[in-house]
């Protein structure tokens, strides 16, 4: 596994895991991944089913990788992992709540990159810094553009050239303002020269059925979000955000291919718990969570999706979180975004 993936602006990764202790403290009774961790006399971690916040609403990548690696984290710590999507500002609504939670293990937040990106362009009441414990980063896959069919353009180069034809006629889907989709579409914008409008919708799952009858006319998304759509003939896909030309689809040109100089863009998912979690919990939390990761089910199907498992470790995972904001947040104030 990957210990990271990178995304930058000359060539621009959730699930977010909170984890607290009521109790204050933990103790390892064990140095084995299986074994139960000590909170209290006759008491082990976890007594009760985990909380995972899931920073978006149910269809969309972020919740795919949340319901995939929720079950099998289950399985490794002997209780439920329940998956409670929260929708909306990009995850910072889920983020707040996360937050507040104490830091015991029992409260769970997933994230992805659009965290990262509401945060390096709007004021919030939480820091993802000051208030969560990384824990690791789980999954990564790139971005790629597509269009609905009926638009009369097939490739990146008759998409911008229609776009500045038709000045605002365009209009364009996001999962919400300064959301990773929107920050990425504005610098594609910037980029090329074309004039299009943001739709914000609360999630790619909010976001299909109007992308899917036409309504909206294009959008930068996930491949695991929309991928199945391009298979299915339900959206054309234009070009994928990547260095090089994808496994999951070899025949769809990169951007830089087509045209868009150092234009790479991963949407990642992470785990975070609330800060003030034990470290004996983050690191059984750790062990368990890239054990997830690495089973072959869960390799299998992110695969297929054009996904790969990373479980890095808390520092790295911390680094990245840095990495990602500060990317961002150049990116942010090139488009006008910025919010100080």
């Amino acid at each position: 596994m990957k210990a990271r993936w990178h995304i930058s602006v000359a060539a621009l990764l959730a699930a977010v895991l909170g984890v607290t202790s009521s109790h204050g403290a933990a103790q390892s009774s064990s140095k084995g991944s299986g074994q139960a961790l000590s909170l209290s006399k006759g008491q082990t971690y976890p007594t009760k089913p985990i909380r995972m916040i899931v920073a978006s609403g149910a269809g969309g990548g972020l919740d795919f990788v949340g319901r995939l690696v929720g079950p099998k984290l289950a399985e490794s710590v002997g209780q439920s992992v329940v998956v409670d999507n929260r929708a909306g500002a990009s995850g910072s609504i889920a983020a707040e709540l996360a937050a507040q939670a104490a830091p015991d293990g029992y409260t769970l937040i997933l994230l992805s990159a659009s965290l990262v990106v509401y945060g390096a362009v709007n004021k919030t009441r939480y820091d993802l810094f000051r208030d969560f414990a990384p824990l690791s980063q789980v999954a990564a896959g790139p971005y790629i553009l597509t269009v609905t069919p009926g638009l009369p353009v097939k490739s990146v180069k008759e998409l911008v050239a229609y776009a500045k034809s038709s000045p605002s006629k365009l209009n364009y889907a996001s999962t919400g303002s300064a959301s990773l989709a929107h920050l990425a579409t504005e610098w594609f914008k910037i980029i090329t020269g074309a004039e299009m409008v943001h739709v914000p919708y609360k999630g790619v799952g909010a976001a299909f059925p109007d992308m899917l009858s036409g309504q909206i006319h294009l959008s930068f998304l996930s491949v695991a979000s929309v991928y199945s759509h391009v298979r299915s003939q339900r959206l054309r896909a234009l070009a994928i955000a990547t260095a090089t030309r994808a496994k999951v689809a070899p025949d769809v040109p990169t951007m830089i291919e087509a045209g868009v100089p150092g234009f790479v863009v991963t949407q990642w998912h992470g785990l975070l718990a609330p800060r003030g979690t034990p470290k004996t919990i983050i690191d059984r939390l750790h062990r368990e969570v890239v054990k997830a990761v690495q089973h072959p089910d869960v390799v299998s199907r992110l695969s297929a999706d054009g996904t790969e498992g990373i479980g890095s470790s808390p520092a790295q995972f911390g680094s990245h979180l840095k990495f990602e904001h500060d990317t961002w947040a150049k990116v942010a104030r090139q488009t006008g975004l910025r919010v100080d």
